[in-house]
């Protein structure tokens, strides 16, 4: 008997240490990964230099000395010594020209392109068509806000995550960044599925009952803006945002930076119109999500990306394939801007097909020879560089 009562209580520590486990959801630790820039103020390390054989007068506080300062104070540039110096800023586009089944349109020549910059067409001086590898970020909402155990969100969160995750070539690059409370950083930059598949075994059962979306979106578009190449977040949310630090205009202008852009798959969209048909969902509820669907839908246009609000889950495959085909196949656009003032501000552009002849609209057929509905996808505006002194 008694040794029978042992092993009960034992097996219930056992359950009771991997429940904590289980429910102890995004640490804080997150880890400086996902291609991360070095911190405001933080000094980069040298490539081969010791990290440990820091200069004394650097633990010290003190400044370096060198015998270079700014103009007009002693130790500025010696004489004979050549400077240079660029205005020329290059602006790249990259355009995704789908139909009204969210394929991709190939084969249009550069003469239909005409990008305005704040309403000024500008000259494209290079122009590029092709398929590459993808760069994404899977960015999943995983909280108790809605993900809870077993819940129907909670399967259609992970049926979504995974079912992206198989859609994936061998050459394409993901990290899978889970948020609630904080964002967590599961797992790296990889082309290995595998590991990000084992990483997010980790999605089983939340923490808090937080979802800071506006954090956790800015957080990692900033950490992917040095990026090269074709990238993007493929955000997996509600839209809901409890308590960010950032307000919705903060995290507009922040993401409008980064010039990442956004997939967004807003959930739950069957089980709302269910609820709310049947008049469980009250009006307050019901602004809350329609305001939820306005942010995703804000968020992807803005940063040249699109929101899908799937009600089935036969919808998921369509999806999937939509977003690969608008980020595998673009056009790259890039022109000298005729404002050449640096002074920070926000450009906002817009692409256009036309016809060179007649400067109307661009009229696409398909072999029949039937006019086709298109949709052009681009970043809605970048910020200007600022003068450097």
């Amino acid at each position: 008997m008694r040794i029978s009562n042992r092993l009960i209580a034992v097996s219930m520590f056992a359950t009771a240490a991997w429940l904590a486990w289980a429910q102890q959801g995004p640490n804080s630790r997150s880890s400086e990964t996902v291609a991360r820039p070095r911190k405001r103020g933080q000094p980069a390390k040298e490539a081969g230099a010791d990290p440990d054989a820091a200069p004394a007068a650097a633990a010290s506080g003190d400044k370096l000395p060198s015998k270079f300062s700014k103009k007009g104070k002693e130790g500025a540039l010696p004489d004979g010594i050549p400077t240079f110096r660029s205005d020329a800023t290059t602006v790249t586009v990259d355009v995704s020209v789908l139909d009204n089944r969210g394929r991709f349109i190939p084969n249009i020549p550069k003469g239909n392109f005409r990008v305005l910059e704040d309403g000024v067409p500008q000259q494209l001086n290079n122009f590029a068509m092709g398929e590459a590898p993808m760069t994404v970020c899977m960015v999943i909402e995983f909280s108790n806000l809605f993900q809870n155990y077993w819940s129907e969100t909670w399967y259609q969160t992970l049926t979504a995550s995974y079912g992206f995750l198989e859609t994936l070539k061998k050459d394409d690059f993901v990290a899978v960044v889970a948020y609630d409370l904080r964002p967590e950083i599961l797992s790296d930059f990889s082309t290995d599925k595998r590991a990000a598949q084992e990483a997010m075994q980790r999605l089983r059962i939340a923490a808090y009952s937080e979802a800071n979306l506006f954090d956790a979106v800015v957080d990692t578009a900033e950490r992917m803006q040095e990026i090269e190449g074709r990238k993007a977040i493929v955000l997996i949310s509600s839209g809901m945002d409890t308590f960010s630090k950032l307000t919705f205009d903060k995290t507009r202008r922040a993401l409008q930076t980064a010039g990442v852009p956004i997939y967004a798959i807003g959930l739950m969209q069957a089980m709302r119109e269910y609820y709310d048909a049947r008049g469980a969902l009250g009006s307050i509820a019901r602004l809350d999500f329609l305001q939820a669907d306005n942010q995703l839908r804000t968020f992807t246009k803005e940063t040249g990306g699109q929101a899908f609000f799937p009600r089935f889950y036969g919808e998921f495959p369509g999806i999937f394939g939509a977003i690969s085909e608008s980020l595998r196949n673009q056009y790259s656009l890039a022109y000298l801007p005729t404002n050449s003032e640096k002074d920070g501000k926000f450009r906002k552009l817009k692409v256009e097909l036309v016809n060179p002849a007649t400067g109307q609209p661009l009229r696409i057929v398909d072999e029949k020879n039937k006019p086709i509905k298109y949709q052009i996808v681009a970043k809605a505006g970048y910020n200007a560089p600022r003068e450097v002194e």
